[in-house]
């Protein structure tokens, strides 16, 4: 069992992932700063010195300029992809990474015939990942797993609450909430641009918010396609990596509870999709979901390898997935959106559910930005309520000294998401 401390006696290959010159390091970034100051002075200085034939000059001229331009550009698109977090390296930029080593067709459950609780436990490595924030509120640490039952091979990134290494709470298992990021998207998204951990680190320790760990697995498998978190046998096993092969690396690594009673999914856009399908296809695996911005139709996200095909954009509909359950999945879905982004899926899929489906809209208003960061931003503490109310989860108490006792299973509405936002309709209660 994981006892919190990082693993740098056997560490992670991490070399590829973030080189000296990697597209989110600074290095990187302070050479393209020097290039485009060298690129606006040059032709400062040497626009009236050009010598040579008219041709030539106006040659030399105009290659200062392209210069001063491609170097600008590249500053400001770095710039942005860091707030953003929109590429994580090269490859994602490049449509070169594949994180697939195979793709079997593992059937309705996902699992290959594969008895995943027979599995042996692995051990993972962890090191302090690298990356603006990665290293506030205790810092993130990050694995690179390969999936038993997916075959996907890619990085994961946790976090833990500021309970986890109290002695007072080394017999408790804490809840876990798996982060999805946007497409395109870094894993380290909801971390170094939202922000998730710096914001919740407070709450949790002072008892407003469930201690959860914080789980966030990269998403983006395929070069330049979105997976819509699906299976695709020959293509890629989305769904099984990010409900199967991550929670079960978790639970053999960390103190934290079984599925589907202390599991979560959260995600914002293309992520808020897949939280919501991910929960409504699996309530064995995850009791609740949050999706910001979310949507239901695959097809909304033009990269989607779901969207592309009549039977599976169908498939991969989680309102239409709900409409079609044999039964009404036991979940609680939490769903922010604006009007044209998000709040009309919201509310259809809250008339669609049945108890025990419990869905939870609320209504952001366009004061509040539009479909990026600054919108979701705000509304992870509240989200986190949510799920700690919904949830029924222990909270710290005396600033995280003692753990708590038994807790109630009732639930009260979430909060609206930020100041101005108002509470849309919700589904029944269970």
């Amino acid at each position: 069992m994981f006892d919190g401390r990082l693993n740098d006696a056997n560490p992670v290959p991490l070399s590829a992932l973030y080189p000296d010159m990697s597209l989110t390091g600074i290095p990187f970034l302070c050479t393209l700063a020097v290039l485009a100051a060298v690129a606006l002075g040059v032709p400062l200085v040497l626009w009236t010195r050009v010598r040579g034939p008219r041709a030539a000059r106006a040659a030399a001229r105009v290659t200062m300029l392209l210069f001063a331009q491609l170097t600008a550009v590249a500053l400001v698109f770095t710039l942005v992809n860091n707030a953003n977090q929109l590429y994580d390296d090269w490859s994602d930029l490049l449509a070169t990474g594949d994180h697939v080593e195979h793709a079997a067709d593992l059937g309705a459950d996902g699992t290959g015939g594969i008895t995943v609780e027979r599995l042996p436990k692995v051990r993972q490595a962890f090191r302090t990942a690298g990356g603006p924030g990665m290293r506030a509120a205790g810092g993130v640490r990050v694995t690179e797993l390969t999936g038993r039952v997916s075959g996907v091979r890619a990085e994961v990134y946790v976090w833990l609450p500021p309970q986890y290494d109290d002695p007072a709470w080394r017999d408790h298992r804490f809840p876990v909430v798996e982060l999805l990021q946007g497409y395109p998207g870094s894993a380290k998204a909801w971390f170094g641009t939202l922000d998730a951990h710096e914001q919740l680190h407070e709450p949790m320790r002072d008892g407003r918010v469930t201690p959860f760990v914080l789980v966030a697995p990269r998403t983006a498998l395929l070069p330049g396609a979105d997976t819509g978190c699906a299976n695709l046998a020959g293509r890629v096993n989305a769904e099984s990596w990010l409900s199967i092969d991550v929670p079960r690396m978790v639970m053999d690594n960390f103190r934290v509870r079984s599925a589907p009673r202390g599991w979560s999914v959260a995600g914002y856009s293309a992520g808020g999709h897949c939280a919501t399908r991910l929960a409504v296809a699996h309530p064995d695996r995850f009791r609740a979901a949050v999706s910001l911005s979310g949507y239901n139709d695959p097809a909304v996200e033009r990269a989607s390898l779901t969207g592309r095909d009549p039977a599976l954009r169908a498939a991969g509909n989680p309102l239409r997935m709900l409409r079609a359950a044999a039964a009404p999945p036991r979940i609680s879905l939490y769903l922010s959106g604006q009007e044209h982004d998000g709040y009309e899926d919201a509310l259809a899929l809250g008339r669609a559910a049945k108890a025990p489906t419990h869905v939870q809209v609320v209504k952001l208003p366009k004061s509040a930005g539009g479909h990026t960061m600054a919108l979701w931003r705000p509304q992870v503490v509240p989200a986190f309520r949510w799920l700690t109310e919904e949830l029924g989860g222990d909270r710290a108490a005396g600033g995280g000294a003692t753990p708590p006792g038994p807790s109630s299973d009732g639930a009260t509405p979430g909060a609206p998401a930020s100041g101005s936002a108002s509470r849309g309709s919700g589904g029944r209660r269970p």
